[in-house]
């Protein structure tokens, strides 16, 4: 399993790898987001007490979800590339810094929009929003540091660091709303004995969590590929691509 892992890790294989599944992956994402949304929309009851606003939480919560899960991606391959020095490590983490960017901001934007009504404010300095939008500037700050650093492998280094460093605030996201007094309502669907949501929301709010994984797949390949042409443009497997022309 090792041996299969390490020779996945090659540029030229994880192209390939990359190129063969993610037609597939795409077509996952796009079914998986098109039942959650079709579900969630007009299939899932009105909720007791929000009425129909709640429906922003198929969008909210799976964007909520998978701002910490890119940023744990991000902070699993940034080890990698310290510990081990993995070239497609220090890849991985950089396409995946403005995805997880992407997610973030949508989970802030989506849940002002849900706030207004139900809160009465666009904004509030709650513990779960503050650690939340701090994860925004992790992923900027991310970004900013290994634009600005010039040798690559410096900046990949030090960027890393820094992903390393801001996993503190993961845990502090997940549990803000039972260590703080918190405006932001509490689990309903990880709960240890079972979810406080109904069947028939459930279900697409899984779905659609599931289609945001897919999607973040794609584009991670996607990203990785363009990313990996980039730096082995002068290798002779991707001589051996642009001659045969591969995509």
């Amino acid at each position: 399993m090792f041996a299969w892992f390490h020779k996945l890790t090659a540029p030229k294989n994880f192209y390939r790898f990359a190129s063969t599944i993610n037609p597939w992956i795409g077509a996952l994402c796009f079914i998986l987001i098109l039942s959650g949304l079709y579900l969630g929309l007009f299939k899932a009851p009105p909720d007791y007490q929000q009425g129909e606003s709640y429906r922003i939480i198929f969008v909210h919560v799976p964007s909520a979800w998978m701002s910490m899960f890119v940023y744990m991606v991000m902070a699993c391959a940034a080890f990698m590339t310290l510990v081990w020095r993995y070239k497609l490590a220090g890849i991985i983490t950089e396409a995946s810094a403005a995805i997880g960017a992407s997610f973030t901001f949508l989970a802030l934007a989506t849940g002002s929009l849900w706030g207004k009504p139900m809160w009465g404010t666009w904004w509030v300095w709650d513990a779960r929003l503050t650690s939340e939008l701090i994860l925004l500037f992790l992923y900027l700050g991310y970004i900013a540091l290994n634009s600005a650093i010039e040798n690559k492998k410096t900046a990949t280094r030090a960027s890393a660091l820094l992903v390393l460093v801001g996993v503190i605030n993961i845990p502090i996201i997940h549990y803000s709303v039972e260590w703080w007094y918190t405006l932001h309502q509490p689990a309903t669907v990880t709960k240890m004995d079972k979810p406080s949501i109904h069947l028939d929301m459930l279900i697409p709010l899984l779905l659609m969590a599931l289609g945001f994984t897919f999607f973040y797949v794609f584009t991670l390949l996607l990203k990785v590929r363009t990313l990996l042409i980039m730096r082995e443009q002068k290798s002779k497997w991707v001589q051996e691509l642009l001659e045969h022309g591969e995509s």
